[in-house]
């Protein structure tokens, strides 16, 4: 931004003083050329009428002289002729040669006054001359030329431009100057706040904007910020906490609500015992959405950094763990295509997606079924397909899967609808998406598209669409919870 302000600023001072100069420069040089003509004019005039009364005394001897002492005073070619042209004397050198031809000559013993610019065949420079005759009255006695080299003007047309380049470069040096420090002045609280946009984006604004740096509007800005900043941090901290106590109280009376359930069983009558075991299913269904909505919200509200995670060897440890619990219902896990590398994810968040992508296919997978774990590979991303043969979902059922507590009408689980939305959050916080397509040949093809981690810095996750009370750091992996855990995903809902 500073390179901006300080281009913008130097662009309008060049401008105007192009604008300025140019006219400036181009005005000077007609005038130049106008103040050289006269002079020379003036000059042949003075000294045509000094020759020619020389020439009418019959004094022809301080011609040479006269022209001699001029020539060399102002660097100039004096040359005088008489009445038929023919050269009296010649500061040059020359004399006796006939100039009656020459155009300029010619006029001026017809009394003719010339100005202009012509070639100089003696010195081979063109030059500006000025003719007057030497007359008294109608009497024409003579002529004389004066005529300068135009390097003169040249040099002194030259100078000025330069002069007024000078000048151009002196102002656009300390108009730089005053720009970059009002640039600076300008740009440093911005800086700051873009800072501390970045430390309240990771989580933790730990340095707050300088309220008094730059011009009044921005440190309003600056003060607003911190005010907002702040307020914001307040309510999140308080999120949090109401969270954490949260996942502590509701604990304790769920699990005590459930116990005194089952104590009824012994004094219920038999016809009750069916309502007793949905009210009990109910409780932990209650339990299970619970859990899954503080971890959501964990999730949601963590910032952690991407980190490079070998995407085969997730799919082969992932498969290698749900094959025995499938193998109990019959199903088969494969594993299929290259050996990809690695993705960026953050830490435990591959595990995870996987295990509740596995769990939802399958619970929806008919014995003698497989499921697929194929990677495949486009040039943007790489791709993890979880494909099962269940019976699928319609185009409107896969748009709204990833919809808090949504669940299919027709299905027969008591399932939170929770699983596909920490899904959803987990491959967006590694900068990636997943989307559900359907499989050739029916059921459900899971895509999950990852970075991959070709690059030495890791994307910035995609900011979540909720914003929930934070815990612990999501992604404890399913290695830890073991199959037990597993086993828990199956009562998540898609």
């Amino acid at each position: 931004m500073t390179r901006r302000l300080l281009a913008s600023y130097l662009g309008l001072v060049l401008l105007v003083l192009l604008g300025l100069e140019i006219p400036f420069g181009l005005v000077y040089a007609r005038g130049e050329l106008s103040r050289f003509s006269n002079s020379i004019e003036r000059d042949a005039g003075m000294l045509a009428e000094l020759a020619e009364e020389r020439i009418e005394e019959g004094d022809t001897a301080e011609l040479p002289e006269l022209a001699t002492d001029y020539a060399s005073e102002r660097g100039a070619r004096v040359v005088i002729v008489d009445r038929t042209g023919t050269v009296l004397t010649d500061s040059a050198g020359t004399s006796g040669a006939d100039l009656s031809a020459e155009p300029d000559i010619a006029a001026a013993l017809h009394n003719q006054p010339t100005v202009g610019t012509h070639h100089d065949p003696v010195t081979g420079t063109e030059t500006r001359y000025a003719t007057m005759p030497g007359s008294s009255g109608s009497t024409i006695r003579g002529a004389l030329r004066i005529s300068y080299p135009t390097t003169v003007l040249t040099d002194r047309i030259h100078d000025i431009w330069l002069t007024l380049a000078l000048t151009g470069l002196g102002i656009l040096a300390a108009v730089a100057l005053i720009a970059f420090t009002l640039a600076r002045w300008i740009v440093r609280p911005v800086h700051a706040l873009e800072r501390a946009t970045a430390q309240l984006a990771d989580g933790s604004l730990t340095e707050p904007p300088a309220a008094h740096l730059g011009p009044p509007e921005l440190r309003r800005l600056a003060a607003s910020f911190t005010a907002t900043a702040t307020r914001l941090q307040h309510v999140l901290r308080a999120q949090r906490a109401f969270a954490a106590e949260v996942s502590h109280q509701l604990k304790t009376p769920l699990t005590a609500l459930r116990l005194r359930l089952e104590n009824f069983e012994p004094h219920l009558a038999p016809c009750a015992h069916d309502s007793l075991e949905e009210a009990i299913g109910e409780t932990e269904r209650l339990g299970r959405m619970i859990h899954g909505l503080l971890s959501l919200a964990r999730l949601e509200s963590t910032a952690t950094t991407p980190e490079a995670v070998d995407l085969h060897t997730v799919v082969a440890d992932r498969a290698a763990t749900w094959s025995p619990f499938a193998a109990e219902q019959h199903v088969r896990i494969a594993v299929a295509g290259r050996s990809w590398g690695q993705v960026w994810a953050i830490p435990g968040a591959l595990e995870q997606i996987i295990d509740n992508l596995l769990a939802n296919a399958l619970r929806v997978s008919p014995p003698g079924t497989t499921i697929t774990l194929a990677t495949t590979s486009t040039p943007q991303a790489a791709e993890l397909h979880i494909i099962d043969q269940g019976p699928g979902m319609t185009e409107s059922e896969r748009r709204r899967a990833f919809d808090r507590f949504w669940r299919a009408s027709d299905t027969h689980h008591d399932g939170t609808g929770l699983g596909l939305p920490i899904v959803e959050q987990l491959t967006r916080a590694g900068g990636g998406h997943i989307t559900l397509e359907p499989a050739p040949g029916g059921g459900l093809d899971a895509v999950v598209r990852l970075r991959p981690a070709t690059t030495s810095s890791p994307p910035r996750p995609q900011a979540p669409r909720h914003l929930a009370g934070p815990g612990q750091q999501p992604g404890a992996s399913t290695d830890q919870r073991g199959l037990e855990s597993s086993r828990h995903f199956l009562t998540e809902r898609r």
